[in-house]
């Protein structure tokens, strides 16, 4: 049975959890290489390294936000292609959208590359960070193209039938990662430096094990010469835009706390969040896995027409979120002590309980995020692409801007930790809203 088949024919639910298991693993441990290096950063170098490092991140999320927007959209319409039966396209679609990627990223790199102190400080450096924040993003920078050729990679072996292989490629970045960071701190004692390194060389490795899904003979990954197309171009944008909103929302909110944090409860603040975000960073990814797993499937059912079939991935994701939601939310909450604790005891006790006490209001919020996470993918997947952006842009910006302004005025510096909160539920609360006016037509069937 060929790959096209078997996504046709299975049976919805196994089909599902097939591509959700090797989708959620991979992200988690994509995101475990933030808080790896969070972690030993804080151990082995201070809290203000760790609150360095955090502000870099940020930037390096941007070359991430460019890879996903990009390969999202590619990959979307791929797998559409594929649906569709039109092979060649797909071809085209996946050749433009590396060569795409490729000329961006490297623009990026170099502009930030010229400019690196401007930039780190309008992030939220000071004097004080700075230093940690140049050796950090300096080399992170310097590699930047092989993180996103890594992260393109992994969207799109999935998006052609080989989950798994994109869960290896990610597992073997993250295993080799700890292993790096430890001898390059530990042993070698390079400081934040040696983090950087860890991260990009693990990287690279990770990305020579995606590569090789070009030796498999059913592989639909192929590069062609005549792929250019400004219509496709355009396309790929469109349909991936979602996607940059994710990434490039994280690091817009990362930027606005910290400079929220400084201005209640100065430098310390901004460390209490630094542990809390890279805690934050992986549960999110949680939730992104099952969009992760849903867009390749949904994408292809949408182009052959297989409408029944998508509802039920609809429904098998939307309950697959709640019931992680809850979960996330619940051992957050009960256990925000020994989370906020692997983090060391560099930090001073006040910093700590200020992570613990607010980690414990601001876990509320996974109980609302995954829902809404699978709701953008799956508009996104289906090329409903205002749908999709506007989910973004309530969770990241309309709704969180002044949620965020506003709390702390209202309630005093403790409601900084509920804006994720309140954030995430009201944009629930609207989709609910929506898909209760919207779900007799909005398919064409009843949910």
């Amino acid at each position: 049975m060929t790959t096209v088949n078997a996504i046709e024919t299975r049976p919805v639910r196994p089909l599902f959890f097939s591509y959700l298991y090797p989708a959620m693993v991979g992200m988690l441990l994509m995101s475990v290489n933030i808080l790896v290096d969070g972690i030993f950063v804080s151990r082995g170098v201070g809290a203000t390294a760790l609150a360095g490092v955090n502000i870099a991140v940020p930037i390096f999320s941007i070359l991430l936000s460019i890879s996903l927007w990009i390969g999202m959209g590619g990959a979307t319409l791929f797998s559409i292609s594929l649906g569709e039966g039109n092979r060649k396209r797909a071809h085209q679609i996946f050749t433009l959208s590396f060569i795409m990627m490729i000329g961006i990223v490297a623009t990026i790199v170099v502009l930030l590359l010229m400019n690196l102190k401007e930039v780190a400080y309008i992030f939220g450096a000071d004097h004080t960070t700075y230093p940690y924040v140049q050796q950090y993003l300096y080399i992170i920078l310097l590699f930047g193209l092989f993180y996103t050729i890594e992260n393109l990679l992994s969207i799109f072996i999935r998006n052609d039938g080989s989950p798994k292989l994109a869960m290896m490629g990610l597992i073997t970045t993250s295993v080799l990662n700890i292993i790096f960071n430890y001898i390059f701190i530990f042993m070698l004692n390079y400081g934040v430096k040696g983090c950087a390194l860890a991260t990009a060389l693990s990287t690279i490795i990770g990305m020579l094990v995606l590569f090789l899904h070009f030796f498999n003979p059913k592989s639909e990954l192929k590069f062609v010469r005549h792929f250019f197309a400004f219509s496709d171009m355009k396309r790929i944008v469109t349909v991936g835009f979602p996607s940059f909103i994710v990434e490039a929302s994280m690091a817009a909110i990362i930027i606005l706390y910290n400079i929220t944090f400084l201005h209640y409860l100065g430098s310390n603040g901004v460390t209490a969040y630094a542990m809390v975000n890279y805690i934050h960073a992986v549960l999110l990814t949680v939730f992104l896995g099952i969009g992760m797993a849903l867009q390749p499937l949904v994408s292809y059912h949408h182009g052959a027409r297989l409408t029944k079939r998508l509802v039920a991935l609809l429904k098998i994701g939307v309950k697959t979120a709640v019931i992680l939601g809850l979960l996330t939310a619940i051992i957050a909450m009960l256990f925000p002590s020994q989370l906020m604790g692997l983090f060391g005891n560099k930090s001073t006790a006040e910093v700590q309980l200020m992570a613990i006490q607010g980690f414990a209001q601001f876990a509320i919020g996974y109980i609302f995020l995954g829902v809404n996470m699978v709701f953008a993918e799956f508009f996104q997947s289906i090329e409903k692409i205002r749908l999709a952006t506007i989910i973004m842009l309530l969770r990241s910006f309309i709704l969180f801007i002044p949620v965020l302004l506003l709390l702390p005025q209202a309630f005093g510096t403790q409601a900084i930790w509920w804006t994720f909160p309140v954030v995430e539920g009201l944009t629930a609360l609207l989709i609910a809203i929506f898909i209760g006016v919207r779900r007799k037509t909005l398919f064409g069937i009843n949910f």
